[in-house]
């Protein structure tokens, strides 16, 4: 991706329409028979709970004062007791059975909100995952791992609270403030205008707030994206940053992300700032005004300034307890608002993720490799990194490669580093496609073959070796979760793993800890090997295997490479020509092309690099030319330069 075209997040997220209602069209059903009770039961615990303050009401006026008859809406009369004993009583079941009634339904809400929330987002969570793990590696090779876990975690948390408390909680003010409008309307219309007033207000300040605050939601989730990306970084490379002496560095880093945070946090609760305390002074003088009012026309036994009729002492009880449950609820609409701007932000990173297209296509009709024999041709190949939306790479990686390898022949990618020797063999197993050209496997082209027999084809060992948090048997077993305790042993054996592994506290039980970090360098490689061993494929793709461990450890990997790639096609990268000079053919890469092909006599005879860097390895010769230097130079500085410009793209 380019440095002007941004986050591919950005690039999606901002096509993603209406994304709180795609949550529910696409997750709903099948799950809506959940929020469907949940809905209801709240409905009624809310009827339930506005129950007392009228039974109060009615009760003062008709038991203890004795100025009106005993009367409920929506209960007959018939049902209604004679004398004011019977009354009383009648009040007070009432009241206990609406308590009854509101805490029942309030748990049968809970359970079936709670149910409906977390089924979403489990699908959602599974989903997401699913869809990341189906991206081609351009999108990795651009996306950080800390935004990629804010959001498979953190944003799918937004949205689970929004679908546990948000919506519900905006389901009971709803019920609310129309049934306190009903009943208080019913009561005293007049009086009920006087109360209701603010609401107009309320709504409006309500409205004004959530087009203020939705575009710095969007800023506070990118940055806790960003903030989880420098954490995460740090404290995976810890080792280094300690024996690198970097702690400061790292701690700035952090501490600048956090700022970004905090920054972008406070930008939305100056907002809250005004809108919170706005809501409950104009719902506190919703009451403050029912109280004066209401408190004028009793203790002044007459309708204060153009107020008709009566007011009894229960009507206004009731009106001054409904006023209360009124303001209550009114003063959490803030919090329904973050938790709904949360969620839109967050959905709408979700639905961007799950919306970013994978380059690496399965054809319609895969074909599958059935006894393969492990012939491989490159013909003519071209191949550059591209962005987003781009229709062409800005520059091309591998230009015009083309060779061939028989059934068992090994083949060696030699040349300086950035010459593209990795990003060629990765074309081979379609972590990319070629932009021109054909990759095949016995004949047929890699993107006709299903990726599931084309990758259990190849086996690959690379320099950068990983281990899940499990045993060393699991680990080993990793990709044929199906093979016998037997085989396991076998392949370690085969892989000279066995004896370390046996000298380990539990043997291949023993747990190796997060990326393998109880284990050496040599004895993660050769676990590594002992998988793909097991594996037992008919290509094989050894990528600097050697590079990073001492010269008795790489003899010994050596020798279980030599027992891996025994009658396979092998396809060797090494920087150490030593251990590529019996291979079949040797290719020379440079700048993205072969520049020599032959075998190493061959290739020695011809005195062009190849000659060079053998020379320089073997001592014969103290450094390589200077146009081979200066080259490497500008690979450098172009790469340099590159990186600066992400980094650019990350600061802004």
């Amino acid at each position: 991706m380019s440095a002007e075209e941004g986050s591919v997040f950005d690039v999606y997220r901002e096509r993603v329409e209406r994304p709180l209602y795609r949550l529910f069209t696409e997750y709903g059903p099948g799950r809506l028979k959940w929020m469907a009770v949940g809905m209801i039961a709240n409905i009624i615990a809310r009827g339930a709970s506005l129950l007392p303050p009228l039974v109060l009401g009615v009760a003062i006026d008709s038991v203890l004062n004795n100025e009106s008859p005993y009367t409920l809406p929506l209960v007959p009369n018939g049902w209604i007791p004679e004398g004011q004993t019977a009354q009383f009583w009648f009040s007070s079941e009432l009241i206990v059975a609406s308590f009854v009634v509101t805490g029942a339904f309030t748990w049968i809400y809970g359970v079936s909100a709670n149910n409906f929330a977390h089924r979403v987002m489990h699908a959602v969570r599974t989903d997401s995952f699913a869809t990341m793990q189906r991206l081609d590696m351009t999108f990795f090779d651009d996306k950080q791992t800390g935004e990629v876990m804010s959001v498979l975690n953190n944003d799918a948390n937004n949205l689970e609270n929004f679908l546990d408390n948000g919506l519900q909680n905006s389901v009971r003010l709803t019920v609310m403030i129309v049934g306190i409008a009903i009943i208080l309307f019913s009561m005293n219309a007049q009086l009920a205008l006087i109360t209701l007033v603010a609401v107009p207000a309320l709504f409006g300040l309500t409205v004004w707030f959530m087009r203020a605050v939705e575009p710095r939601y969007v800023d506070r989730r990118a940055s806790v994206g960003n903030l989880n990306t420098r954490l995460e970084n740090a404290l995976s490379g810890v080792e280094l940053v300690k024996t690198s002496g970097t702690e400061s560095y790292e701690s700035e880093r952090v501490e600048d992300a956090s700022w970004r945070y905090f920054r972008d946090t406070m930008a939305v609760l100056r907002l809250n700032y005004v809108y919170r305390p706005g809501m409950e002074m104009l719902a506190g003088l919703s009451f403050a005004v029912t109280f004066i009012v209401g408190g004028l026309w009793i203790f002044q036994s007459e309708a204060p300034w153009m107020l008709t009729g009566d007011l009894r002492t229960g009507e206004f009880v009731t009106f001054l307890f409904m006023t209360q449950r009124f303001v209550t609820p009114l003063s959490q609409v803030s919090n329904i608002i973050d938790q709904y701007e949360n969620a839109k932000a967050s959905s709408e990173r979700i639905f961007g993720l799950m919306d970013i297209p994978s380059m690496i296509a399965e054809a319609e009709d895969p074909v599958e490799l059935e006894d393969p024999e492990g012939g491989v041709e490159y013909d003519h190949v071209d191949f550059g990194y591209m962005g987003v939306e781009d229709d062409a790479p800005e520059e091309l990686v591998l230009e015009d490669v083309s060779f061939e390898a028989d059934p068992g022949d090994t083949v060696a990618f030699v040349g300086p580093t950035g010459a593209g020797k990795s990003t060629l063999l990765k074309l081979l197993m379609r972590l990319y496609d070629p932009i021109d050209g054909e990759v095949r496997i016995d004949g047929v082209d890699v993107r006709q073959l299903s990726l599931e027999s084309l990758r259990s084809t190849i086996g690959y060992v690379s320099q950068s070796t990983f281990l899940f948090d499990g045993t060393v048997a699991e680990n080993i077993r990793y990709g044929r979760f199906d093979a016998e305790r037997g085989e396991v042993v076998k392949a370690a054996k085969a892989a000279e793993a066995h004896e370390f592994i046996e000298s380990l506290p539990k043997g291949y039980d023993t747990r190796i800890g997060e990326r393998g970090v109880k284990l050496s360098g040599g004895q993660q490689q050769r676990l590594s090997i002992a998988r793909t061993m097991l594996q037992d494929p008919e290509i094989l793709v050894l990528d600097e295997a050697t590079s990073a461990v001492d010269t008795e450890t790489e003899m010994l990997i050596q020798r279980s490479l030599d027992r891996l790639s025994e009658n396979r096609t092998t396809f060797v990268i090494a920087h150490r020509l030593s251990t590529v000079r019996d291979a079949d053919t040797i290719l020379v890469l440079e700048d993205g092309e072969i520049v020599e092909r032959g075998d190493h006599d061959e290739l020695i005879r011809e005195d062009g690099l190849y000659a060079k860097l053998w020379g320089v390895q073997a001592g014969e010769i103290d450094d390589l030319p200077e146009e081979f230097v200066e080259r490497a130079r500008q690979r450098a500085a172009e790469r340099t330069d590159m990186l600066e410009e992400d980094t650019d793209v990350d600061d802004d």
